[in-house]
Formats: C-alpha cells, sequence, structure tokens
C-alpha cells in the first residue's frame, strides 16, 4: 500500500513512461494513439477500459475510486488513505485477510495506493482467475465490515507508517512543510498520509460515513489490462459490477487557491541529514486548473531543463561548473487541482547554498530571456513521443495511466493524444509558460541542512 501526490515529479503520461529513457532517436508517427482502449459502460454508469496485450495470458485489474485526500473533510486528513488499508480487513461474505490469502493461492499480486486525488486497488492475475478477482472486488466495493477493534488496530499501523516514512525522514518532513506553505488554501496543502493527531481522532463512524459517500459504482472506474477481449470482460463486468445498484455521483467540492503575491522560505534542519539540498516550488496550472494552456509547453521546459544527464541543469551545475552533485526539474499536469513546478539541487561538498542559488538563478534568467533552443525542443519531444511508444509493452502501463487520467476528471482522448500534442509545443509557448510560472511571488525555496550548517 502506497501514498503520494499524482504529480510528485511527472506528467500523467511521463510519470506511467518514466522508465522508457534514451530512446531520442525514434522516429514517431506526429498522431501515434497511445493505448488504443475499449471503453463501455455498464448499466449502473460505471465506466469500463480495456487495454488489450495478448503477449502472455495474464492480467492486471485496478479499480479506481474518484476519490483521494484533497477530498477529505476538515480535521480528517488521512482518511481516504486509511480507509485503503481497512479495505483489506473483509467483508459480510469474507473474513479480515481472506481477499488476501485467496488471490496468494492463485497465484495472483496485489496492492493499493492512495493520493491526493484518487484511491485505486489492483490485482495483476492468470487470466483464468480474472472473474474470481472481480468478483470479490466487487463485493468489497459495497460490502465492507469493520469493528472498532479492527479499525483501532489498523490506526496503530498507519500511525507508525507516519512515523517511519515521515516523521523519522528529514526530507519527508521537508516537503510536508513546503506544501503546506505553497498551498495557501487548497488541499494539496495536507499530507496525504494525515497529520498525526486528525488520525488519531478517526474512528469506526467516520470511516464507514466516508465508505459509503465515495465508494459507488458512479464514482469508480474499472480498467482491465491484458489478454482478454470485450467480449469476454463485458458480460463479467456487467455481472458483478453491473449488479451493484446506481447512486447519485457525490460532487468533489473544494476549496479554490487565491492569489499569491508572496515568496516564501522553508528551512529545516537535522543532524541526521548527510547531504544537503535546495529546492524551490512554483504553484502552477494543470491540465485542469489554471492558466491551463501551458501545461503542454511546462511538460516539454521541464524535460529540457531538468530531466536527466543531458538536461540544462544538470549539464550547468554538475558538469561544467562543478557546484553539484545533482540537479533537476519537474513538473506534473495530472492534478485535479493546481500543480507544482519544481527545481531541486544538492551541492557539492565546500560550495554554499547562496552559490548554488545563484547559479540557478543565473540559469533561470538565461530561459526566460532567450527560450529554448530548436534542437534542446526538438530532441525533448522525440524522447517524450518515444517513451510512450515504449509503454505499449508494459501490461499495467495503460492501465495505470488510463485510470489516472480518468479518476481526476480527464478522457480517454486526452491520452490517447498526448503525444501529438507534445508536438505540437513550440518555443513562444514554453517562454510564455516559463514567464507565467517561473514568479518569485508564487513560489516556496527550501533548504534541508544539517545541525552544524550555517
Amino acid at each position: 500500500m502506497t501514498i503520494g501526490r499524482s504529480s510528485i515529479k511527472y506528467g500523467f503520461l511521463t510519470l506511467a513512461f518514466a522508465t522508457f529513457l534514451g530512446v531520442a532517436a525514434l522516429s514517431v508517427p506526429a498522431q501515434a494513439a497511445v493505448f488504443k482502449p475499449d471503453t463501455f459502460k455498464l448499466s449502473n454508469g460505471m465506466r469500463v477500459v480495456l487495454i488489450q496485450n495478448h503477449r502472455v495470458p495474464v492480467v492486471t485489474h485496478m479499480v479506481w475510486y474518484g476519490v483521494g485526500a484533497a477530498d477529505e473533510g476538515p480535521g480528517e486528513s488521512g482518511i481516504a488513505h486509511f480507509l485503503e488499508h481497512l479495505m483489506f480487513k473483509g467483508t459480510k461474505k469474507r473474513a479480515p485477510g481472506e481477499f488476501s490469502r485467496i488471490l496468494a493461492r492463485n497465484g495472483g499480486q496485489e496492492n493499493a495506493f492512495t493520493s491526493s486525488d484518487y484511491t485505486a486497488y489492483f490485482q495483476t492475475v492468470a487470466v483464468d482467475r480474472l472473474e474470481m478477482v472481480m468478483e470479490m472486488e466487487a463485493d468489497r466495493m459495497t460490502n465492507m465490515v469493520l469493528t472498532e477493534k479492527g479499525v483501532e488496530t489498523e490506526k496503530a499501523v498507519v500511525l507508525e507508517e507516519r512515523r517511519s516514512r515521515t516523521d523519522n525522514n528529514p526530507a519527508s518532513r521537508l516537503s510536508e512543510q513546503v506544501n503546506a506553505a505553497l498551498y495557501l488554501n487548497h488541499p494539496y496543502r495536507r499530507p496525504v498520509i494525515g497529520w498525526a493527531h486528525e488520525i488519531q481522532s478517526l474512528n469506526l463512524e467516520s470511516v464507514m460515513a466516508f465508505y459509503k459517500k465515495w465508494y459507488d459504482p458512479s464514482n469508480a472506474i474499472l480498467v482491465v489490462g491484458g489478454d482478454i477481449t470485450p467480449s469476454i470482460l463485458k458480460p463479467l463486468a456487467e455481472k458483478y459490477y453491473g449488479s451493484i445498484p446506481a447512486a447519485p455521483p457525490t460532487p468533489r467540492v473544494r476549496p479554490t487557491e487565491p492569489p499569491q503575491s508572496a515568496k516564501r522560505t522553508v528551512t529545516l534542519k537535522d543532524a541526521r541529514v548527510r547531504q544537503p539540498a535546495w529546492g524551490r516550488s512554483y504553484l502552477a496550472p494543470s491540465l485542469l486548473t489554471g492558466e491551463t494552456q501551458h501545461a503542454y509547453a511546462l511538460e516539454v521546459l521541464a524535460n529540457i531543463l531538468g530531466n536527466g544527464a543531458t538536461s540544462r541543469l544538470y549539464q550547468s551545475l554538475v558538469v561544467e561548473q562543478k557546484l553539484a552533485l545533482s540537479a533537476g526539474a519537474y513538473y506534473g499536469a495530472n492534478d485535479r487541482g493546481p500543480s507544482t513546478f519544481g527545481l531541486y539541487a544538492s551541492p557539492k561538498p565546500g560550495v554554499s547554498m547562496q552559490t548554488l542559488e545563484n547559479k540557478i538563478g543565473e540559469e533561470l534568467a538565461k530561459l526566460l530571456e532567450g527560450g529554448v533552443t530548436a534542437s534542446e525542443l526538438a530532441r525533448a519531444k522525440k524522447r517524450m513521443q518515444a517513451q510512450a511508444i515504449f509503454a505499449r509493452d508494459s501490461l499495467s502501463a495503460g492501465a495505470r495511466t488510463l485510470g489516472a487520467a480518468l479518476a481526476i476528471g480527464l478522457t480517454v482522448e486526452d491520452v490517447e493524444s498526448w503525444p501529438e500534442r507534445i508536438g505540437a509545443v513550440t518555443g513562444e509557448q514554453i517562454s510564455a509558460a516559463a514567464k507565467a510560472v517561473l514568479r518569485d511571488s508564487h513560489s516556496v525555496t527550501s533548504y534541508l541542512l544539517g545541525k552544524a550548517t550555517g
């Protein structure tokens, strides 16, 4: 079980394709579709997406719910992730843990994850075990059974997860503080795992109310990838998911972000820090919020500025000036709300943070004044489009990419047209996006330091 913002480093397609690098020489068709999915709706309105891949007799089965940490109410931070844990506790038909035991006996693998914008449950099994998985997942969509004891036991597990992953990790603690400073009002400012004191207050009643509010077919998307056809999948989906009564969709009402007018700085010092780190986060639009016309240009800009050893920041700071051990940039277009464009670097021993920050400022000034070159733009677009081609070889990449996109409110067409839209980005659009987003008044600069550092 995992947690995280959906856009920590990459856009929705770039995230799925991030492992397919070093392929810039590929020729990419201008209008190449990505996954070519089959889609249909069940009688109760639940959406179903199939990405066929007949290389091996295996399927990945995913159920995505359009609810995440940013949909939580006041005082209940962490409840979406907590419910994800509790979904493995049992139903009216099955005892706690039985779902996982049955799946393991049948050679399957499973997990689940929660982000700010969605929660997803998935299993990978032989195709002849798919019906079994669908029956079990549909069962826990509406028939989960919890006890006070079970809730309290799992609460202790989640609190320990928070202690080990966040409270005992200086970089994670700093990241929480940066998010809280960057988003003045939007719920993205809260950690997905929740604040410890609010996790403590969660109880059986609040969890069941959250479950009944969000977990139903109108708020769920079934995504299947692998060795199966629509003619086989559709009757199974209707049998197990389509039989669940329809319910009115729950509106996703969130507070919006007010105008920002002041740069912020966050510093965390901890004796456990062995390598200092510098970062800067800018409030940015996504594909759905803010100045959305900049989203694709920002994806390409992040690739040029800070994606890998050939990027501008790495070449300048690490290779040429030898001031940093690492440097890069990231951006995620796949948020339902506003997003983040980020920069990061770690200084070499003996290099001050101020020196490093000044040099990064010089690189940003060059970008804002001169834009990007035609060759940089061409290489970045070809790299990104090639990643999409290679992603077709993965059994799960399509299911994860389409599920995440649909769960935040994007469409299949948004995913399928991504290579074409990236290919259409111009240098002028990148310059306009950089000038709109890379503004100090919309930023948080962070310093991760050891105790002895001044």
